[in-house]
């Protein structure tokens, strides 16, 4: 296994000597002795861990040339992890260093074996930053471009899409809101686009009135009824040859379900108002975030309607079930979401990270992507905050016996801390936590929140 890449720069020959013989067990290590070499090092060698002296010639007195060494390194590759050396008298350096994007430092003489610890420390958290989803073609780049992560979970999810893209069987997406069903969805398109080239048409049968909905998936013809003045065609029709997505097909009304299984059994349909049959050829993806087992129990939804649709059916699971998928996921946000703004963010600090596991995500992944994009908008630093992402700062010293009441205490903060700010008011506090009304009073009933006298 080759070693870790480990870039030492110090313009002291016997340090740089004590230090390579002292680490080259376990690292590759890379010698410079001034900011120059170690720029052209840093962008030839990328070595994910750098031991920085500030003290660099020409001016070996001051941290002048070891600040600006430092912030082109990271300007040069924004993952590599600094740790900064600076003499005792010099403490103010280091936290100068610090506030700059440097990830911890020491002060001289440098003690080894704490040295060693920190720069392990450093080296898993760049790993853990720098994950990706295993190389594949540049085709399977393209199809997954939009749904990301490592977790068992969504490995098994990739599976399943390869598969059911290559049939005309109908899937249905189940997940909580915010999860990434659509871009499932758009990912089986990708994947099937060899057999199936016509568009991608997304419909959300909750955001149609009842009264139009059955015009805008099945078409109507001209004079079926009051302002149809032309014959128009509806979504089923538009997506011959390709894709139909029905987003929350739970919230379908029974007249319409009766329709939508006709359809799914015979893949024909008629207009409103109209006699004439039409053949569609369509791969037919739903997605819910309801529970259509119980609404098939309860008489909301058709039985025989739920099994046609869902012949194959995924899983997307919540945001805090995807373990270290959290991390990528914001490490992903926040590069794209610099570039976007033209923020030169350049990672997490230690607490953001420690919030942004602890913390439950009822919002999911769309929660995640919002928070950071507040985040690189309003914040002025390098590395994001707790309070930057709008989270609760965790404290490693109070730090419950196990992650599922961490989590737990954690999202109990959080959701006080919001409605005491929007003055207990369950509408704007849903909005800004990103979940429904619905939800919010679930999960104030299950962590037992309530209104202090003085709120």
């Amino acid at each position: 296994m080759e070693k870790p890449k480990l870039l030492i720069v110090e313009d002291e020959e016997s340090i740089r000597n004590q230090m390579k013989w002292a680490l080259s067990d376990e690292y590759e290590v890379i010698p410079a002795d001034n900011r120059t070499q170690a720029l052209e090092l840093a962008r030839k060698e990328s070595p994910p861990v750098v031991l920085l002296d500030l003290g660099l010639p020409p001016s070996p007195r001051t941290a002048e040339e070891g600040l600006r060494c430092l912030r082109e390194i990271l300007r040069v590759d924004s993952g590599a992890k600094v740790i900064v050396v600076t003499g005792n008298q010099e403490k103010e350096n280091a936290f100068l260093a610090i506030e700059k994007g440097a990830f911890d430092y020491f002060l001289k003489p440098a003690q080894i074996e704490e040295l060693k610890v920190v720069l392990g420390r450093a080296l898993h958290l760049s790993r853990l930053e720098r994950e990706r989803l295993p190389q594949r073609d540049a085709t399977s780049r393209r199809d997954f471009e939009e749904i990301f992560g490592e977790s068992a979970q969504m490995k098994g999810i990739f599976t399943t899409i390869r598969k059911v893209a290559a049939t005309n069987a109908p899937v249905l997406i189940e997940g909580e809101s915010g999860t990434g069903k659509e871009m499932v969805a758009k990912a089986i398109h990708r994947v099937g686009n060899g057999t199936r080239k016509g568009p991608f048409v997304a419909i959300n049968c909750g955001a149609i009135p009842e009264n139009l909905l059955e015009s805008e998936l099945f078409g109507h013809e001209k004079g079926s009824f009051t302002g149809a003045d032309t014959l128009r065609k509806g979504k089923i029709e538009y997506a011959e040859g390709g894709t139909l997505f029905l987003d929350e097909i739970g919230e379908l009304p029974l007249p319409l379900q009766v329709k939508l299984l006709r359809f799914l059994q015979e893949y024909m349909i008629e207009r409103v108002g109209g006699r004439e049959t039409i053949s569609i050829n369509v791969h037919v993806i739903s997605a819910t975030n309801r529970n259509l087992e119980k609404e098939v129990r309860e008489g909301r939804f058709r039985e025989d309607l739920y099994y046609r649709m869902g012949v194959v059916t995924i899983q997307v699971p919540p945001l805090r079930e995807r373990g270290e998928d959290i991390v990528l996921l914001a490490n992903r946000f926040l590069a794209r979401s610099s570039l976007q703004y033209d923020k030169p963010v350049g990672g997490f600090s230690s607490s953001a990270l420690a919030a942004i596991r602890a913390y439950a995500w009822p919002g999911n992944v769309r929660e995640l992507e919002n928070k950071i994009r507040r985040g690189v908008i309003m914040s002025d630093r390098r590395l994001l905050t707790p309070d930057d992402l709008n989270l609760p700062a965790v404290k490693e010293e109070t730090f419950p016996d196990t992650l599922k009441d961490l989590r737990s205490q954690v999202e109990r903060e959080h959701i006080r801390k919001v409605l005491v700010l929007n003055n207990w008011n369950i509408s704007r506090a849903a909005s800004e936590l990103d979940i429904s009304r619905p939800t919010l009073h679930d999960l104030i009933k299950k962590h037992s929140i309530r209104k202090a006298n003085s709120e």
